[in-house]
């Protein structure tokens, strides 16, 4: 099958690297975003995300007319549909439910152009069957035209999965050289999906079928988040025993069969953040340790809060004159992870928010974003420059290993109260 023209719609984190790439590789692509103002940026060739080297690819595919943005689906060949999955809660924060109102929306607005022959692939992280509820809203929208789930092969339209497993601050590199499960409503939607993803992928494209692929993600994000969750838990338990839980884990790291990761503040991101719950709402009663792993990193920060409230407590009682309003943490990183802008599920974001509702000054630091999210806006609340921060803060609170923190350690190790849930000071 020949793909002149690949759509992309979403044009995201995700979204805009997969289809800068495969324009970088001389294949015609039309993103397609609901955000405006981030369809006239990438089309002056410009971006509107942080990733390293994504800038020059989107420069030169722009420029070379090889990708275009805009607001309102056109036809295509392909159509790779990469919008966001996140879970709603009830009251309680229960009862976690994948949100596919946005996988909806891109299927209905998909549908007004299909034609026979068009491969439609769902990148985004989904729970199990979403590919084929896709699938369903498409038929409705397009009864003139026949879809796998009811005319197997022999259908107009060709359906797949194929979640995305990229690591932010790697995503071009990662999007060619690793591994793709793609997973179709028959072997022949797995067969043309693989066919697409081999004109920029240089890892190996594996079919399987589509709920076989939703899966996989879903399983690899929830392997890690277990594993998280251990070295999660495993600080405060440290902490209640008064023993470095960075030393402990190197030692213990020195068995040939141990490989303990690196606890945090939590656990942010779309995908570890959010995934698991996936497998949790669908299998309730079979889920139990997902599901605690879950919760071990959900109250992570939490803890941290805890711990940043008892350093004030404590200059209170040092400096019983001391107003809550005279005293500043800071709070250096507020990304999901180092050295990006990404701010989705953030726990570290969401700690510093809370540390703002404790009455103190606070300082964000976060060199790689402008301006504060809307979530951080506050009189008590500025941005602060790491040497700001180091100067006027009474409390320093490290949330995220960003390579500025690391190149200025010394400076933060030499502050009197630190709460390091990093491991920025070892």
């Amino acid at each position: 099958m020949q793909f002149n023209t690949i759509s992309m719609i979403g044009l995201g984190y995700i979204g805009l690297p997969t289809a800068a790439v495969f324009a970088s590789r001389k294949h015609h692509v039309i993103g397609v975003d609901v955000n405006s103002k981030a369809v006239d940026t990438i089309n002056r060739g410009e971006i509107h995300i942080v990733e390293p080297e994504l800038d020059i690819v989107v420069r030169g595919a722009v420029s070379e007319g090889y990708l275009r943005a805009t607001t309102t689906p056109e036809p295509a060949d392909a159509f790779m549909v990469a919008v966001p999955t996140p879970f709603h809660t009830d009251e309680n924060g229960q009862h976690h439910q994948a949100a596919l109102s946005y996988i909806q929306a891109a299927a209905r607005n998909i549908a007004r152009v299909l034609k026979p022959g068009n491969l439609v692939v769902l990148e985004s992280t989904s729970p199990v069957g979403a590919t084929e509820q896709m699938a369903t809203w498409l038929a409705e929208a397009r009864p003139d035209l026949t879809f796998p789930q009811t005319h197997g092969e022999a259908s107009d339209i060709r359906i797949a999965h194929c979640p995305e497993r990229v690591l932010p601050g790697h995503v071009i590199r990662e999007l060619v050289e690793n591994d793709r499960v793609i997973g179709g409503m028959t072997p022949h939607c797995a067969e043309v999906a693989c066919t697409l993803y081999k004109l920029v992928v240089e890892g190996e494209c594996v079919p399987t079928t589509a709920r076989t692929a939703e899966m996989a993600k879903l399983t690899e994000n929830s392997f890690r988040d277990v594993n998280i969750a251990f070295a999660n838990e495993l600080s405060t338990i440290a902490h209640e025993l008064e023993i470095n839980v960075w030393e402990l884990i190197e030692l213990a790291n020195r068995h040939p069969r141990v490989n303990i990761l690196t606890p945090g503040a939590g656990v942010g991101g779309h995908c570890i953040a959010v995934d698991p719950w996936f497998i949790v709402g669908a299998c309730p009663e079979q889920a139990k340790l997902i599901r605690a792993a879950r919760e071990v990193n959900d109250d992570k920060p939490e803890w941290v809060l805890q711990r940043v409230s008892g350093a004030l407590e404590h200059y209170h009682r040092e400096y019983p004159q001391a107003r809550r309003s005279d005293l500043t943490v800071a709070c250096l990183g507020v990304a999901f992870k180092p050295d990006i802008d990404d701010l989705r599920e953030s726990p570290a974001l969401g700690i510093a928010h809370k540390i703002a509702e404790l009455g103190c000054r606070l300082q964000v630091v976060e060199p790689n974003i402008e301006t504060l999210p809307d979530t951080l806006r506050g009189p008590n609340i500025e941005l602060a420059t790491l040497d700001e921060a180091l100067a006027q803060a009474d409390v320093v609170c490290v949330l995220v290993k960003h390579k500025p923190f690391i190149e200025q350690v010394d400076a933060v190790r030499a502050k009197a109260s630190v709460i390091d849930a990093v491991g920025l000071l070892g």
